[in-house]
């Protein structure tokens, strides 16, 4: 298996071998072959622990509903079945035709199944649903089977939020991302995933090109078949064209703007772009911190496009030497480290930036209350690149209760009297620790 990305060849190898015990067949042809190679695939993705995976266990013993959020293809169904391994439980693609049909009649269906975990996949393909799982979760509350009920698998998190709103105090939300540097964790392996992304079939993929056409086609369904779904209709050319603006501006400021002029709509239009890529969990608008310290505050959001990998695919990056050429790999990486930090903060905490006027700026910013407190974190691809004078004032300003300079190495180290030095999955883990 080869790939462009030097030492993820051993990495990738290793789990092969892992996994060739599994295969229980000889490959006799091609066809075999093939069927290998798919198995290869999924069995790979399922070795790879997703670090939600106990929350969702835990919201199912407290809760009668889960909803599961996240893109298309990053994970929820192999999650979901994982999750059905180890309970009865019953699962239904609403996408199927077959698996709709026996649901004409939801509550007469599902109340022969009140003993299981119902998984609904794809579940804003029947809204109507919503309002016979109130009826079914009321009615098992006063059966005593009040908890663990159903686990709702959806790709936008708008049209889950306003199709559940029937289901008020009996649902919680768990969102899925794509891969993070804490679920990879092998240095060779944080590479790939910064190049490729963190979408399981673009990362697994047997070389950087292959990977590189997964991601392609995964922005054409997307432009497509999904964006008209979800949202009202947006030509697809306009909305290609938007999408790759921002990978170009990966972690800017957002100028609604200078965006509509050039696209030549109207700065609504771009607006209510945004909001339908950042509704899709394909965008996040990172918020400027809310401050009083007596200065004046950059007030708009940075824009990042939330999967470092279609950035790359949007900027037609294929090989690692091809990103360290081009001039998104720093902005790049930044948001690669933010979605690798988020995914694993503590729940409810408010992540912003800080920039003043003058220039001085912390690169991401974790409120996360109580003892937590405030972290402040500068985001550096290089162990060895020095602090900015800009974030020095900054932490004068803020006077944060940890601060931090996150790099792209191991090593761990003091770079001034309150400020540590530290590797990304080192930061992952102590947020990790505090949820």
């Amino acid at each position: 298996m080869r790939t462009a990305t030097g030492g993820d060849t051993r990495y990738t190898a290793r789990l092969w071998r892992a996994t060739r015990r599994r295969l229980s067949w000889r490959l006799t042809g091609k066809g075999d072959f093939i069927v290998a190679i798919v198995n290869y695939e999924f069995i790979i993705a399922t070795m790879i622990p997703r670090y939600v995976k106990p929350l969702v266990e835990r919201a199912l013993a407290r809760e009668a509903a889960v909803a599961l959020i996240g893109p298309r293809q990053v994970g929820k169904t192999t999650l979901a079945l994982e999750i059905a391994e180890h309970r009865p439980s019953l699962y239904l693609d609403l996408e199927s035709r077959t698996d709709r049909d026996k649901l004409d009649d939801p509550e007469a269906f599902l109340r022969l199944h009140v003993d299981k975990l119902v998984i609904l996949d794809e579940i804003h393909r029947v809204p109507a649903l919503f309002e016979s799982l109130r009826g079914l979760i009321d009615a098992g509350r006063r059966q005593d089977r009040a908890l663990g009920r159903f686990l709702l698998l959806g790709s936008a998190s708008i049209d889950l939020m306003r199709q559940s709103e029937t289901l008020a105090g009996r649902i919680e939300y768990i969102e899925l991302g794509a891969l993070n540097a804490l679920e990879v964790a092998p240095d060779a392996a944080l590479t790939a995933l910064w190049l490729r992304g963190g979408f399981p079939r673009s990362f697994v993929a047997a070389d950087d090109e292959e990977s590189l056409t997964r991601r392609e086609n995964f922005i054409r369904t997307y432009l497509e078949r999904d964006i008209p779904m979800f949202g009202p209709r947006v030509p697809a050319t306009s909305m290609e064209r938007l999408w790759t603006m921002l990978a170009h501006n990966q972690g800017g400021l957002l100028n609604a703007a200078q965006l509509a002029r050039n696209l030549g709509v109207s700065g609504h239009t771009i607006a209510s772009y945004i909001d339908l890529l950042s509704d899709l969990l394909l965008v996040r608008r990172l918020p400027p911190l809310q401050a009083n310290v007596g200065k004046r505050l950059v007030k708009s959001p940075k824009v990042y496009l939330r999967d470092s990998g279609l950035v790359h695919a949007l900027l037609g990056i294929v090989s690692l030497d091809d990103l360290l050429g081009h001039p998104v790999v720093g902005a790049s990486w930044e948001g690669f480290v933010i979605e690798s930090l988020l995914a694993v903060a503590p729940r409810r905490t408010r992540p912003s930036f800080y920039r003043t006027a003058r220039g001085a700026e912390v690169d991401l910013v974790l409120e996360m209350g109580g003892k937590r407190g405030t972290w402040a974190i500068e985001i550096k691809r290089s162990p060895a690149a020095g602090t900015a004078r800009g974030f020095t004032v900054a932490l004068e300003d803020l006077q944060p209760d940890k601060a931090f300079v996150v790099h792209g190495g191991r090593d761990n180290y003091p770079r001034r009297e309150g400020v540590e030095a530290i590797g990304l999955c080192d930061l992952g883990s102590a947020l990790a620790a505090l949820a």
